[in-house]
């Protein structure tokens, strides 16, 4: 079993799609095994976006996702990084396929709606940004 980070980014809480988004990854075979509701501050922002510090949309990007609450969540299932990615759909919501989340709720490039784990790595990164290994309860 895999474990992947999700965030439903700021657009998503304040539309009210929290329980519509789990829904489709549940629906789509994942487990909710962790979930908390949060607001970053403009630092942890930039701490969790690290990666793109020289990229062109880091400020804004920082800016959005600490302008209010977002919902973090752990899934777990299998092939559950490369599932998510599949469901939330291209970061581009207008390039994204049918059906996804993204085509669905998203707004724009940045307010995309859903936030997911790239990779492994990433993934194992961000889990430990948002969750304590306490909080991390296996679905089975």
């Amino acid at each position: 079993m895999e474990r992947t980070l999700v965030m439903i980014k700021p657009d998503g809480v304040e539309r009210n799609l929290i329980g519509k988004i789990i829904s489709i990854f549940e629906e789509n075979g994942l487990k909710v095994i962790a979930l908390k509701k949060v607001r970053l501050s403009k630092k942890q922002a930039q701490a969790f976006y690290a990666v793109h510090k020289n990229k062109p949309f880091y400020d804004s990007l920082t800016d959005y996702i600490s302008s209010g609450p977002l919902v973090a969540m752990v899934l777990e299932g299998e092939m559950a990084i490369q599932k998510v990615r599949e469901i939330m759909g291209a970061t581009d919501p207008k390039e994204a396929k049918e059906g996804t989340i993204r085509k669905l709720f998203g707004l724009d490039k940045e307010k995309n709606t859903v936030h997911g784990s790239d990779s492994l790595e990433s993934a194992q990164k961000e889990i430990s940004f948002f969750f304590s290994e306490f909080e991390l309860i296996s679905a089975e």
